[in-house]
């Protein structure tokens, strides 16, 4: 090897290395639509593009620190693996490999910081980047709605911050920014509680996140909110009961979930009435009833994977047509995935999201450190979400499933049992 590689071998290796490249990539990700707009999407996927290879070149230098087995959960690889196969029975195959890029690419991304960054870095990390974007996206919004008192279209700011929302910020729309808002707060509060940040930054952080929350008007947020709240309670209860009851409190929780999920089925009617979302929600159900059929037509498969809708593909295109409008999903991941790759795509979807839920969940049950209650409250907030947009699909949602199922997956997996036959030792207790 000569001087050059291994000096450039050294920089991708490097600590400083990792926390550019984790920094640079957050911010990517969570500001790729305001990349997209003030520039383009050739480069946005661009920068989506290089960072893959970067990444890719830093986790080929620390090989030797990887285990095959862990560098990614299986049920992922099962997904990708589905979504692109679709392409084959795809109505448009150039399109579902275009989009399998897209997907491939951000879930290389959450990969490698998941395997450069420990737990406490990642959230560091990510807590710098939201703070970052959330400001900036308050100051656009003062500019559009005060200042200069007039929309900012290519962003989608509607300039009504005078009126008191809805606001948008730098993410394209106002239920994108709530689910970002809600994600900062869980990710702002484990940073302050792990006395990573002080309170004179963390308090701040929570408010900005907390206003744009409110003001975004998003009706999902008030249902993140008071989901991911009851979450954190439960958690608490869990890790500061005595490790013998655990386990029946464990099953009690699971049982309210089902009772709770059960009571919002049958009273969801009068659920969105309170709620004051009846406009959102029969927009929701109209579009789910419209796409029912194209279902049943290509039930086990699905109709190729796209990510985000086109008014140029079918069936979508024809879905919009019948409902008089220009949806860009489905507004909700599950139908999104059901009708994309069918139900083989949306049980692995539901797997890979299912089971780092409960991973985490377990993880943080057990270990001291606060910071393990991130990965599972952030998965509830995804999966609370899910039911509303399709936004863990695509882009930063996406990222995020990614990130959380691979942290999971690396403090409770079969694969520690493996990995301690093979090195004849025994897998780390908990902590």
């Amino acid at each position: 090897m000569t001087a050059s590689r291994r000096r450039l071998a050294r920089t991708l290796a490097s600590v400083e290395m990792a926390r550019a490249y984790t920094t640079c990539a957050l911010l990517a990700v969570f500001g790729s639509f305001a990349i997209g707009a003030f520039t383009s999407s050739a480069t946005r996927d661009t920068i989506i593009a290089v960072l893959c290879v970067i990444g890719v070149a830093i986790l080929w230098v620390r090989r030797d620190e990887l285990s095959p087995l862990r560098v990614a959960p299986s049920t992922l690889l099962a997904f990708l693996a589905w979504t692109l196969a679709s392409s084959v029975w795809s109505t448009a195959s150039t399109a579902t490999l275009k989009a399998w890029a897209a997907l491939a690419g951000f879930a290389v991304i959450a990969v490698v910081i998941g395997h450069i960054r420990d737990t406490l870095q990642t959230v560091r990390a990510l807590g710098d980047a939201l703070r970052i974007l959330l400001a900036a996206s308050l100051i656009a919004e003062i500019m559009s709605g005060i200042l200069l008192d007039m929309p900012f279209r290519f962003l989608g700011i509607q300039g009504e911050l005078a009126n008191g929302g809805p606001l948008q910020g730098l993410f394209g729309t106002r239920n994108m920014l709530g689910l970002i808002a809600v994600i900062a707060v869980i990710t702002f509060v484990v940073e302050w509680r792990s006395q990573s940040l002080p309170a004179a930054v963390a308090i701040p952080s929570v408010v900005l996140a907390g206003f744009l929350a409110l003001f975004s008007a998003s009706p999902t947020v008030l249902v993140l909110a008071a989901v991911v709240g009851v979450a954190s309670v439960a958690l608490v209860m869990v890790r500061q009961a005595p490790p013998s009851k655990r386990r029946p409190l464990q099953w009690a929780i699971g049982a309210v979930v089902i009772a709770a999920l059960i009571t919002v089925a049958v009273f969801r009617q009068r659920i969105v009435v309170l709620l004051d979302a009846g406009s959102d929600f029969n927009t929701r159900v109209e579009l789910w009833t419209t796409l029912l059929p194209y279902v049943q037509q290509r039930p086990a498969q699905g109709w190729g994977w796209f990510g985000l809708w086109s008014d140029d593909l079918y069936p979508f295109n024809s879905i919009n047509y019948f409902t008089n409008d220009h949806h860009g999903s489905a507004l909700n991941a599950f139908f999104d995935a059901l009708l994309q790759v069918g139900a083989g795509g949306l049980l692995l979807f539901c797997l890979l999201g299912g089971i780092a839920l409960v991973r985490s969940w377990l993880v943080a049950s057990v270990r001291r450190s606060v910071v393990y209650a991130w990965a599972p409250l952030v998965l509830v907030a995804l999966a609370v979400d899910s039911v509303f947009e399709s936004f863990t699909l695509t882009g930063a949602g996406w990222f995020l499933v990614v990130l959380c199922a691979l942290r999971a997956g690396q403090s409770r997996s079969w694969r520690e049992n493996i990995d301690a036959a093979q090195t004849s030792s025994t897998p780390l207790p908990d902590r």
